[in-house]
C-alpha cells in the first residue's frame, strides 16, 4: 500500500511540476508572451527542491520498510537530476541548438 501511495504522489507531482506549473505561469495573447520567465524558473526550483526534500525526508524519518526506503531514495534521486538538469539548462551550461541544427538541416534537404 505504501509503495503504490509514494508511486501515485511522486508521479501526480512530477505532471504537476513538468507539464502543470510551466502551462500555469505561461500567460499568452495570440504570438505574445506575456508571463514572466524569471517567475516560471523560480517557481520550478522551488517545486522541484520540495519534492526533492519532501522524497528525503520521507525516506530518512517517516518510511519504515526497507524497500519503501529505496524507492523514496529512488525518487529523491529522479527529482535531484531533474533540479540539477534545470539548473543547468537555465545557466546555459547545456542547450538544444543541436537539436534545432539538426531538425532545421532535415527540414532542408528532404
Amino acid at each position: 500500500m505504501h509503495r503504490v501511495l509514494i508511486i501515485t504522489a511522486n508521479c501526480v507531482l512530477l505532471i504537476f511540476l513538468l507539464i502543470g506549473l510551466p502551462a500555469a505561469t505561461r500567460d499568452q495573447f495570440g504570438n505574445l508572451q506575456l508571463s514572466s520567465a524569471s517567475t516560471g524558473r523560480t517557481l520550478m526550483f522551488c517545486g522541484l527542491g520540495i519534492a526533492l526534500a519532501a522524497n528525503l525526508f520521507a525516506a530518512q524519518f517517516l518510511i519504515k520498510p526497507r524497500k519503501q526506503k529505496i524507492l523514496c531514495w529512488e525518487w529523491a534521486a529522479v527529482f535531484a537530476v531533474l533540479l540539477l538538469a534545470f539548473y543547468g539548462f537555465t545557466r546555459g551550461y547545456f542547450n538544444f541548438a543541436w537539436l534545432r541544427h539538426a531538425l532545421q538541416w532535415l527540414q532542408n534537404h528532404l
